[in-house]
């Protein structure tokens, strides 16, 4: 008998087939619980390497030993003519059926179903966002600290840039511990150089606990002061002043966020301490590199040369990545000129400097930084999100779903860059409306999160608290594109005469203003002036081609619109693009379904609905 037959005949193959199975289910079982249970990285890699080592002695005892009626025996004590293999075998190829069952049961739960919330029964949307509210107010009532930015007291070339970023490190460090709430980065660096009483500012970020501090560094000698402070009362709750070297920083830092955990009544265990460690990026270089990145990154968002400013700041990024190579935001800010790149392509846009192959690489750039940074995300939070992100990027929709109904549910700070649009095509708009406003509590002083939420309660059909919103928030913390939230909720509302003077007051750029006043006049109906308002935009060759089939849509030009949409669709981006038209257009669906066939085979796979919402009437547009 050949050597094939007889590893047949003694049931190797399908005790190797039926160990893998078996073994990958287990893995993503223990996977699930370990983390939840908050078990360390090498318990995971312990019990992986045992099922590794587990799969040849699997093989080796299928082929030394047979099982028989008296039990287990050695192979060659068994008599050929006595031998059950065959009915061994078929009792194998039963049970790889039912594992294989299963495994394929909880593959489909974990990418399509699977939440981190252990209830059945999801609460209506008002009851989540009364349920959010309360324990945010709770937490902020006893556990709530904003880090200021400490205080560069020297005025070397980059010590403000290490003020900040070892403020950023002690921020990451405290924001990885469930028991505290910490306000996000952007809105503690609202207040860096004012002079502003500690309790205003934890008024308006809505914390009960400070942290300020301040730098000095003269040669290698380094002077830190850290303090925590009781808002209500200016009372000191923990102070400290460490004399070191530049060597000691990160030692320096990492002992400051310990302490304030501490004295905040955080119980620490070596979990969380390597929790903390592990959050953030632990050389000086790189987090220096990563403020001025962070800069350039911040700047690339307003009225600048967006390509210029965002490949400025990768390569501060690519060294940060090179030093630290585990540090997710560098991934995640690094993706971002290559989605530009994208996104301008699209549109046909002029880009000086991008060439041909700059667009080629784009795509699978933008993929390579968002895969490694969903490996070393630092919870499973983050990580889902960069998942959602992701696979919005990469075209693969089909777990976007999961991703969706995983970051609706979830608690806490962490949020996407992507979701909003995706999210609108499930329906889901009044649970990320909840979502945005639990987000935006973490980072009040930032503009964008202000605009994310007015933008989520437009889409949920609630145009007077999409209003609400997008005033107050121009109150508390303008610029950005708010002044876009606040112009479109305005015109949602019927609000034309204050959407007029909102454009003029908060729009800066030409191309900005026409393109506004052109959507109020096609809301109101008035053709006449949207055909004047849409001529003088398109001579401006400045005005991205990105939101042409969205303006041919208002204005009801059904065969431009369908052939600009027929165009993307071709595009190796496209369907990503169209997905953002939709949610920037506001107007049902901008185009007939039938000429995107990427586009509507890509929705379809994700299981989104079509056609998708209207937040605002356009009536010239008839379909």
């Amino acid at each position: 008998m050949s050597l094939f037959n007889e590893l047949k005949r003694r049931n190797v193959f399908r005790v190797g087939v039926a160990y893998v199975i078996i073994s990958w289910l287990l893995a993503q079982v223990a996977d699930l619980m370990l983390e939840n249970f908050g078990a360390p990285d090498w318990v995971i890699k312990t019990f992986l390497g045992f099922l590794i080592i587990g799969f040849p002695l699997a093989l080796f005892f299928a082929w030394a030993f047979e099982l028989t009626p008296d039990g287990v025996k050695r192979e060659s004590e068994v008599d050929r003519s006595q031998s059950i293999t065959p009915q061994t075998g078929q009792k194998l190829n039963r049970s790889i059926i039912l594992v294989m069952t299963i495994a394929l049961a909880w593959f489909a739960w974990d990418r399509f179903g699977a939440t981190p919330t252990p209830e059945v029964t999801l609460p209506a949307p008002e009851t989540l966002a009364v349920t959010a509210e309360t324990e945010t107010e709770q937490v902020a009532v006893d556990k709530s600290v904003a880090v200021l930015p400490f205080v560069a007291m020297s005025s070397g070339p980059d010590d403000e840039y290490f003020a900040d970023g070892l403020t950023e490190e002690i921020l990451n460090s405290l924001a990885q511990l469930p028991e505290l709430l910490i306000t996000a980065r952007t809105s503690s660096f609202h207040f860096k150089g004012q002079d502003i009483p500690v309790q205003e500012i934890a008024a308006a970020l809505g914390v009960k606990h400070i942290v300020e501090g301040s730098v000095r560094r003269s040669g290698d000698r380094l002077r830190v002061t850290a303090q925590l402070v009781r808002a209500q009362d200016g009372f000191h709750l923990w102070s400290e002043n460490y004399d070191s070297t530049s060597e000691d920083t990160i030692q320096v830092q990492e002992d400051i966020a310990v302490k304030i955990a501490v004295a905040m009544d955080v119980v620490m265990d070596e979990t969380k301490r390597d929790a903390m460690k592990k959050a953030g990026l632990r050389n000086v270089e790189a987090f220096v590199n990563f403020q001025k990145a962070s800069e350039l990154f911040g700047e690339a968002h307003s009225d600048v040369d967006q390509i210029e400013y965002l490949r400025r700041a990768n390569l501060l990024l690519e060294s940060v990545m090179e030093l630290v190579p585990t540090y997710v935001p560098a991934y995640t800010q690094h993706s971002d000129l290559y989605v530009h790149i994208l996104l301008n392509s699209v549109a046909g846009d002029v880009m000086e400097n991008v060439s041909a192959q700059d667009i080629a690489d784009a795509q699978n750039n933008a993929i390579a930084d968002m895969t490694i940074a969903a490996e070393h995300a630092r919870n499973f939070t983050e990580r889902n999100n960069i998942e959602l992100d992701l696979a919005y990027m990469s075209g693969n929709w089909h777990s976007l779903q999961g991703s969706v109904e995983r970051h609706l549910s979830a608690t806490g700070c962490n949020d996407t860059q992507w979701a909003a649009g995706v999210i609108a095509l499930y329906g889901l708009s009044e649970r990320f409306a909840t979502r945005s406003t639990e987000i935006r509590k973490c980072d009040p002083m930032w503009s964008h999160s202000w605009f994310d939420e007015s933008r989520a309660y437009l889409w949920a059909g609630d145009k007077e608290e999409a209003l609400r919103v997008a005033r107050e928030g121009n109150k508390v913390a303008p610029g950005g594109w708010l002044g876009y939230a606040l112009v479109r909720a305005l015109i949602a509302n019927g609000l034309f005469e204050e959407a007029d003077y909102a454009i003029t007051t908060y729009m800066r750029l030409r191309k900005d203003i026409l393109g506004l006043k052109l959507m109020k006049s096609t809301a109101m109906g008035d053709k006449g002036t949207s055909d004047k308002l849409f001529a003088e935009l398109y001579k401006d060759t400045q005005t991205t081609g990105f939101f042409k089939p969205i303006i041919y849509a208002w204005m009801g030009d059904r065969d431009n619109a369908n052939r600009m949409a027929a165009e993307i669709d071709n595009h190796n981006f496209g369907s990503q693009a169209l997905m953002l038209n939709i949610y920037w257009c506001a107007c049902g669906a901008p185009w007939d379904l039938e000429v995107t066939p990427n586009f509507a085979a890509n929705i379809e796979t994700a299981g989104m609905s079509w056609p998708p919402a209207s937040p605002i009437n356009f009536p010239l547009k008839d379909w």
